[in-house]
């Protein structure tokens, strides 16, 4: 299949905000956090408990509001407008994490707190574009063709991220300190860069009727979407599934680097299997988009569900740093295959118009089911004493995602 510029477009924004994706949230800022609140005297029982809320405060916001900013984009022309609004928002407030001063960590935590709520904003509107710049033919293959190139993305940010930490700050023009600032103008850079092109030029071929009131009419739109969730047999019950599945599989690359440290993994080698399960990922997100082609979406989203049941189970005789690379490998090569299809599953449900609101929903269960899956894992393994019994009772959240999911009816929505 070859893609339209319009879809291009659409992929490389999934490249450009992988940077803070990996900079920022995962690799380089929690880090960086800890070090300046150490210094300021806070605990680090104390900085990883606010690094905790802070993550959870950004997802909080952006998830309750999810819903009432989806339908608000879909009016004419508004699409592109809130996915401007909130991605600038997200690309100056990474800027601003690179000149905070390190002492003042409370601005720092609270900048970043801001940061995910434009970060994950852009996503809402980023995903119910999916819609208009592929039909529901194409959406699979382009859905997974972004988040491969999101994998790789991701990969050569951290890569130039590497070549400042490991020449020591470019042979000491910068301090330990100023290697994790640069690395935030890195993401800012290559966030804006990318993602300029949907920026500009992203095209909204379905939406509502206009308005004159956008904001009363999304609210009632939103309250007649609830009266008559009947009507959308097919998307509720995904969601149900999808609440379920997306938990395991968010809980699993969350808690991955735990697991590893539980099983004396050293840093480095966490490090080059962060990197290895993000390459694996990307040709691996494509195969998806392909077995979704020549057999169903329906089909390669069961896929997925399997292999992760398999990963949990498999997760029970976890005793050997070669068990723990062949499950960082499987994870790799269902990760971005099971999401971008679930991504664009979803897509083929709703009602084209309505895309945004619909995605709001998918967003917001998308964050809270993160809630879930930890919880499940800290509590067996506090009761069993062995963090891998703690990711194996993950096995729970994707049988029960897998038995909905087969349930789903195949008439009307």
């Amino acid at each position: 299949m070859k893609f339209t510029k319009q879809q291009w477009q659409w992929i490389f924004y999934d490249w450009a905000n992988s940077g803070y994706g990996i900079l920022v949230v995962t690799a380089v800022l929690p880090v960086y956090f800890k070090a300046v609140a150490r210094d300021a005297g806070v605990s680090a029982a104390n900085s990883t408990a606010l690094w905790g809320y802070a993550n959870s405060l950004g997802t909080l916001v952006i998830s309750l509001l999810a819903p009432l900013l989806g339908a608000l984009a879909d009016y004419p022309r508004f699409k592109r407008c809130w996915l401007n609004l909130f991605t600038w928002t997200g690309i100056l407030l990474t800027f601003a994490l690179a000149v905070v001063p390190p002492q003042q960590w409370q601005a720092l935590l609270g900048i970043y707190v801001l940061s995910v709520i434009g970060y994950s904003g852009g996503n809402l509107f980023y995903d119910s574009f999916l819609t208009d710049v592929a039909d529901d033919r194409q959406m699979d293959l382009v859905s997974a063709t972004g988040y491969g190139m999101g994998y790789l993305g991701g990969v050569a940010a951290f890569v130039i991220f590497l070549a400042a930490q490991l020449s020591n700050g470019f042979g000491g023009l910068l301090s330990s300190y100023g290697v994790a600032q640069f690395s935030f103008i890195v993401a800012a850079v290559w966030w804006i860069i990318f993602a300029w092109p949907l920026l500009r030029h992203g095209h909204q071929r379905y939406s509502v009727t206009a308005v004159r009131n956008p904001l009363t009419d999304s609210l009632r739109r939103l309250v007649m979407t609830f009266r008559h969730i009947k009507q959308y047999r097919r998307v509720t019950w995904f969601l149900v599934a999808y609440f379920f599945y997306i938990d395991g599989v968010d809980t699993i690359f969350t808690m991955a680097t735990a697991i590893g440290k539980d099983m004396g993994v050293d840093t480095t080698t966490l490090m080059i299997v962060l990197l290895v399960v993000q390459l694996i990922a990307f040709p691996f997100s494509l195969l998806y988009g392909w077995l979704a082609r020549r057999t169903s979406s329906r089909a390669a989203v069961l896929t997925g569900i399997c292999v992760y049941l398999f990963i949990c189970l498999y997760a029970l005789k976890l005793d050997s740093l070669f068990d723990f690379w062949f499950l960082a490998i499987l994870i790799g090569t269902s990760q971005g295959g099971l999401q971008a299809l679930s991504r664009s599953y979803f897509g083929q449900l709703i009602p084209k118009e309505a895309s945004s609101e619909f995605f709001g929903f998918y967003n917001i269960l998308g964050k809270f089911s993160a809630i879930l899956g930890p919880l499940v894992v800290g509590l067996v393994t506090q009761l069993t004493g062995k963090s891998t019994i703690g990711i194996a009772s993950l096995a729970v959240l994707f049988a029960v995602g897998l038995v909905v999911f087969l349930a789903l009816p195949q008439s009307s929505k």
